[in-house]
């Protein structure tokens, strides 16, 4: 009896043994396969303006009145980002955060700028006051989204201070939204194009 439950135990600690070593060797893969995975950014539509070209240029007001020119040379050099989203849109709602987050890290480089459509501009105006952004412009204009081809929401397009479109796509995360400054700093643009980039360093090297 002694003896059986002796080999019992030895058994089940050589199970313990092999299971340990398992999930070592899992770890040690899984921490392989992070490394080559290329970084998941915006969902970036094909129709629309393309990036590496000169952004639509528009003249556009926001709710109190003020001009804001699109798609023109930044005086002050610095980027901008134009949130795309609806006060109907869920994700668009727990997204602001994000956005507002994002723009005060990036202030001394991106400037923020707000955009939707519709003609209910009162409550619009709920939107902003609800969600704290009256700091920001706030875009209503249907010729916005027709530029950059916008059909889902919310969306984000990255144009720099030369005018130039640098990222664009729909996002959804706060990954998503950091992978556009991504795009504009490393200058690839999509996942695409970084895996095509890492293989043909992978060929030379």
């Amino acid at each position: 009896m002694i003896d059986a439950l002796v080999v019992s135990n030895v058994v089940l600690w050589l199970v313990v043994v092999v299971l340990a070593g398992l999930v070592v060797v899992l770890t040690r893969q899984i921490g392989l396969l992070h490394e080559r995975v290329a970084p998941v950014g915006a969902l970036m539509a094909m129709k629309g303006p393309k990036v590496g070209e000169l952004a639509p240029k528009l003249s556009v007001h926001d709710l109190n009145g003020a001009e804001i020119g699109l798609g023109e040379p930044n005086a002050a050099g610095n980027a901008s980002m134009i949130f795309f989203l609806s006060p109907t849109c869920p994700v668009c709602r727990t997204l602001v955060p994000v956005v507002k987050s994002l723009a005060r890290s990036e202030k001394r480089r991106l400037e923020l700028v707000f955009a939707s459509d519709g003609d209910d501009e009162a409550r619009h105006r709920a939107y902003v006051r609800d969600h704290e952004i009256e700091s920001y412009p706030y875009v209503l204009s249907m010729a916005l989204g027709l530029a950059f081809q916008v059909d889902k929401l919310p969306y984000a397009v990255l144009i720099d201070s030369e005018g130039v479109l640098r990222a664009k796509g729909l996002v959804n995360t706060r990954e998503h939204l950091e992978s556009l400054i991504e795009a504009m700093d490393s200058g690839i643009a999509t996942l695409q194009e970084y895996i095509e980039k890492e293989q043909s360093e992978e060929r030379v090297a």
